[in-house]
């Protein structure tokens, strides 16, 4: 996902669950795994803004096969940059499970 009219709609409409370092938008969809990742000039620097969006696709594709079809946007919170690998792990599995995008198999 790229363009800001697809981000608006998701926010908009989809379902949304906080964490101490994470905000998950999710919209359910059927056959397809869209995914957008934010981090706004509040998390830091360039440096700080690629380095947590690079975490979150790490965590995405570690957490990918579990995960219900439909449009996911994750959004860095300030706390993120200093958030050891375990807690931000914990912190996205939580935010998946109160969207209720894990798949129940």
């Amino acid at each position: 996902m790229k363009r800001h009219k697809e981000f608006q709609y998701i926010y908009n409409k989809g379902k949304n669950a906080h964490s101490n370092s994470v905000v998950l938008f999710y919209l359910p969809a059927n056959g397809v795994k869209r995914v957008g990742f934010t981090a706004t000039k509040k998390i830091g620097n360039a440096v700080v803004r690629n380095r947590s969006k690079r975490r979150f696709r790490a965590l995405f594709s570690e957490f990918s096969s579990l995960l219900n079809d439909g449009t996911y946007i994750f959004v860095a919170k300030v706390a993120l940059a200093e958030t050891s690998y375990l807690s931000l792990q914990n912190d996205f599995k939580k935010v998946l499970k109160k969207a209720g995008s894990l798949r129940n198999d």
